[in-house]
């Protein structure tokens, strides 16, 4: 074959070559940009139809909370009320005493020093409550947690205590006060031995959403809180009441 035929023949199927891709190369792009608009459209839609329900549950929860903390609120101020005449009529300090709302989340500091004079809080802190049947030392009811009064419950007895003596103790900053049961529901705490005392599994800020770890049914607050209230205990010439309340 003659050179100048030969390379004549290349020529032409490399420009034929050259006109395909010039041709097919904005269709691919423009299948491409197609295809982009059309999946970035699927995930809006997917995304619109996730996200409206998942607000709206955000949305209810938030409003469940808000309602479950003015109602915290309320009870707070109705017991500390009850206390200011309870302290009164027994022969306690009046000037503070200690509340602690079982009803709160607890992951919120529920445990107040409450000044009788002034009717408000003094200091707060996080505080466990007993797990009961389940497993010690970790989260199992955040909320309502189960009360009784009996031997081996592990549960957290409700009602008012006296705070007691001053002892050692194997947790926390080794200090703790026995407790006293006033009432019908928590009679056998001494017994039990339900004391007050510091655990290092109780944080010092509050942790909600997450829950405090549970213990066998002492009111356990943080080694810093616990250092604060040891201070307004041992300098206390009258009785301390502490009250464990649930919302009935």
């Amino acid at each position: 074959m003659d050179k100048k035929v030969f390379y004549g023949i290349i020529f032409l199927k490399l420009s034929r070559f050259s006109l395909t891709v010039k041709l097919y190369l904005p269709v691919k792009r423009w299948l491409l940009s197609l295809s982009l608009i059309l999946l970035i459209c699927i995930s809006l839609f997917a995304i619109s139809k996730f996200v409206a329900p998942l607000s709206s549950i955000v949305s209810s929860s938030s409003k469940e909370e808000a309602t479950h903390e003015i109602n915290d609120q309320l009870l707070l101020l109705q017991k500390s009320d009850e206390a200011r005449s309870y302290c009164a009529h027994n022969k306690f300090n009046e000037s503070f005493c200690l509340l602690v709302n079982m009803s709160m989340h607890s992951g919120k500091k529920r445990f107040y020093v409450w000044d009788l004079a002034e009717n408000k809080a003094i200091d707060s802190g996080l505080v466990s409550h007993g797990c009961g049947d389940n497993w010690w030392g970790v989260v199992n009811t955040v909320r309502d947690p189960p009360f009784s009064n009996k031997y081996e419950s592990h549960c957290t007895s409700e009602g008012k205590y006296r705070v007691g003596k001053r002892d050692y103790s194997q947790w926390g900053i080794n200090v703790k006060y026995f407790l006293h049961g006033l009432d019908s529901t928590n009679s056998n705490a001494l017994g039990r031995e339900i004391v007050l005392h510091s655990w290092e599994e109780v944080k010092e800020n509050e942790i909600f959403p997450a829950g405090t770890a549970e213990g066998w049914g002492c009111p356990a607050i943080s080694n810093e809180f616990m250092k604060r209230l040891d201070g307004r205990l041992k300098n206390s010439k009258r009785p301390v009441l502490l009250w464990i309340f649930n919302e009935d």
